[in-house]
């Protein structure tokens, strides 16, 4: 089975001479087809030129271009799209992974998995503003997916190239390809990666990004048990708020009718009415959701980024044209 090596880079111009190097050493010698396929992320410091010069004496390297930073998740579902061949191996640009672990991945998936994951088990990272959030995340995440993993930040990831395409990448959710993967019935195998101190450039991930990893969280959930039937959800909150209702107006009346409680200055009356008006706006909002999800199910694929100019891919694409003029 071929490889195709996707690594998203964002200012990563010092790192990119000694990870490509890495990378080649690695895959050449696999008795396999490769290719290594760079997204530049709207780099400005002069990485994008330094993989073209790559590409330029090694056509097995490809280059895809962005028109801006669009972010990591982005870059990576790019990636996936161009990639060619039977596996796909996604790692970051920061020589923080260690291409030496492709062989025993690739071993893995050989063994009929569709997806082998990393684990950074020995994180050579700072621990209050990484390693600490990272564990307390993974530890979230595990729990309420159910699903059992020890570190989904890890972008070190052998897939299957049909099972890789089909997933729809957007916000954090990369970090989310197991479990994304593993619902569409993907069997996948979690196994000890290397993790190396990063040697050039600082980190583009800071504790901040965990608010945006616990927003797509909620998010991962409600697309995991709802997504393709919100009535589901929302039906299920709008019942439990009309029962609240009735049990209010229930109350208000016996409260009426055995003590001569006045109705008007009562509180559960208040409740009644609010539960109501809530229990009609769940049921609006599953309807909504109903009709959205048919229309997202019959729409054409969209994607959550723009390409300015593609390197070494297929014949058909110019390298020295933008898209946009291709198309004309």
């Amino acid at each position: 089975m071929g490889v195709s090596v996707v690594v998203p880079i964002f200012n990563e111009l010092e790192n990119i001479p000694h990870l490509y190097q890495q990378i080649h050493d690695v895959v050449a010698n696999l008795d396999r087809p490769y290719e290594i396929i760079f997204v530049d992320d709207g780099s400005n410091d002069g990485t994008l030129a330094r993989v073209q010069e790559i590409a330029a004496t090694d056509h097995n390297v490809k280059v895809v271009e962005f028109r801006r930073n669009y972010g990591q998740t982005a870059a990576m579902h790019a990636g996936i799209q161009y990639a060619s061949l039977d596996v796909v191996i996604t790692m970051d640009g920061d020589l923080q992974n260690d291409p030496t672990d492709i062989p025993m991945m690739l071993a893995k998936i050989d063994e009929g998995y569709d997806l082998v994951h990393g684990w950074r088990k020995n994180r050579q990272d700072a621990l209050v503003n990484r390693k600490l959030p990272s564990k307390i995340a993974n530890w979230l995440i595990s729990k309420v997916t159910k699903f059992p993993i020890h570190d989904l930040g890890c972008t070190l990831k052998a897939i299957r190239r049909e099972i890789a395409q089909e997933l729809e990448l957007y916000g954090e959710m990369h970090r989310f390809i197991p479990i994304l993967a593993h619902q569409r019935g993907a069997r996948c195998v979690e196994v000890v990666t290397k993790h190396h101190a990063r040697r050039f450039g600082t980190t583009k991930y800071g504790i901040g990004r965990t608010t945006r990893v616990v927003l797509d969280l909620l998010t991962i959930t409600y697309m995991l048990n709802f997504f393709a039937s919100p009535m589901k959800l929302f039906g299920r909150l709008g019942l439990g708020c009309l029962a609240l209702s009735a049990a209010s107006a229930l109350g208000v009346v016996a409260m009426k009718l055995i003590g001569g409680v006045d109705m008007t200055g009562n509180p559960l009356l208040l409740l009644c009415v609010l539960s109501t008006i809530m229990g009609g706006q769940f049921f609006s909002l599953g309807m909504i959701g109903e009709v959205n999800a048919r229309i997202y199910y019959s729409d054409a694929r969209k994607q959550p980024y723009a390409v300015r100019t593609l390197t070494n891919f297929d014949p058909q694409f110019d390298s020295s044209v933008p898209l946009e003029r291709r198309a004309a």
